[in-house]
């Protein structure tokens, strides 16, 4: 661990191996990929009494909020989807298997795609970004890692409630 007195690129190196870790890992939950992992394709679709989404919408939502993120963090000329229509899918199931893993293909790459921001050697953790409110890549990863764990979060309660989660 770094002190306080150690090079400012020594503390900037630890943190960004900390966000990687945080955004590729499991930690003290558990990682979108298993969560997703071995899922019965008659349960995607399902939403449980009493909840709002199906286990394919928060997918949808976690890809299309990333996905925001990450476009926000490398595009200043990015445009959000509206609030809240643009970032939830209307249909409670994939429409086919195809749409089911191109939602798990992208969430993916995408989050392989922003590790290579945090990797970038020529972008700031700490700098806001120009074209911002104040927001940096150090906030945006954090974003992501806290939106995605909640919703894992769910997924997991969804699969307990259908009895679909061994864990």
């Amino acid at each position: 661990m770094p002190q306080l007195n150690q090079p400012a690129d020594t503390i900037h190196s630890v943190v960004q191996t900390q966000l990687v870790s945080l955004l590729t890992g499991s930690n003290a939950h558990q990682s979108f990929d298993e969560a997703v992992r071995g899922l019965p394709t008659e349960l995607r679709g399902v939403k449980p009494d009493k909840l709002p989404y199906s286990i394919w919408q928060l997918v949808d939502h976690i890809r299309i909020a990333q996905w925001d993120i990450l476009e926000f963090s490398r595009n200043a000329d990015h445009q959000s989807p509206p609030w809240p229509d643009g970032y939830w899918a209307k249909e409670v199931a994939p429409p086919n298997e195809d749409a089911w893993q191109q939602a798990l293909d992208q969430i993916r790459q995408d989050r392989s795609d922003f590790v290579e921001l945090l990797n970038d050697p020529q972008r700031d953790l700490y700098a806001p970004f120009a074209h911002s409110d104040g927001q940096n890549l150090l906030r945006e990863a954090l974003l992501i890692a806290d939106h995605t764990a909640y919703h894992v979060g769910e997924i997991i309660i969804i699969r307990r409630l259908l009895g679909a989660w061994k864990k």
